[in-house]
């Protein structure tokens, strides 16, 4: 992480891992938005005194490690890009600070709100042994003998919280993307995707100043961007005005 934004983040009051737990905001509704880091930077002063960092073991950002798993066929990935608004993801996540691995299964309903469902797991290997199936058999169209391993993530993830303890802001930065299966790599350094995380539609600090900086809602998906940045046989038109945005944001700032 740079170190502009680590002293940013050391004038922001902490929060701890177990304060936190009082707002996990499982069943949520999420809103994204694409950023650089030079506007981080600026939203990281606009917060002085209106959000709350988490602080684990010391350090104000983490490393996280993603394994999204599909069908052979990327059905999961399809529904998303035709546009189907009742779809789920199947991931395998790491904390790499803590060494924490969980198998999540997240379900989107026509009204946009985002259910999560997780348990503790050894590593993507272990997920049979693990028990893995009894969480999809509840939660997910799939189980394990229907999925591969489709597309890895890895990125620095800083966590705000407000003051009235209500919301979740998560910012990633530095991400990069690597394929299971075609082997190919891609990297979005400068661009910092942020996603606002709230139970219905309580007061967000944070949305005044978004507004501020001139940072619009978007879309985007780790998984689907992943995935058609890195196989070229996939069906990517429904993405292309997301791409084309990206590059002019990065171009502008």
């Amino acid at each position: 992480m740079e170190q502009h934004i680590i002293e940013l983040l050391d004038k922001l009051p902490p929060i701890s891992l177990d304060e936190m737990k009082d707002i996990k905001l499982m069943n949520r509704i999420d809103k994204k938005y694409l950023a650089t880091i030079d506007q981080l930077k600026q939203l990281l002063v606009l917060a002085q005194g209106k959000y709350m960092v988490q602080q684990i073991d010391g350090k104000r950002y983490n490393r996280y490690h993603t394994i999204y798993l599909d069908t052979p066929d990327e059905e999961m990935y399809t529904m998303h890009h035709n546009g189907r608004l009742v779809r789920q993801k199947v991931r395998v996540r790491t904390y790499m600070d803590s060494d924490d691995t969980f198998l999540e299964v997240k379900n989107k309903n026509n009204h946009g709100r985002t259910k999560k469902k997780r348990m503790s797991v050894g590593s993507v290997d272990t997920l049979v042994a693990d028990g893995g199936d009894t969480l999809l058999a509840k939660h997910a169209h799939y189980l394990l003998a229907d999925l591969v391993p489709k597309v890895e993530n890895r990125f620095e993830r800083i966590t705000l919280v407000n003051m009235a303890k209500t919301e979740r802001l998560t910012i990633d930065c530095h991400v990069k993307f690597h394929h299971c299966e075609t082997d190919m790599h891609s990297t979005y350094d400068r661009l910092v995707i942020i996603e606002l995380k709230r139970d219905g539609n309580v007061y967000s600090p944070v949305k005044d100043m978004l507004r501020e900086l001139r940072i619009k809602p978007s879309g985007f998906s780790k998984y689907c961007i992943g995935s058609a940045l890195t196989n070229p046989n996939l069906k990517r038109n429904r993405f292309k005005p997301r791409f084309t945005k990206i590059e002019k944001l990065l171009n502008k700032y």
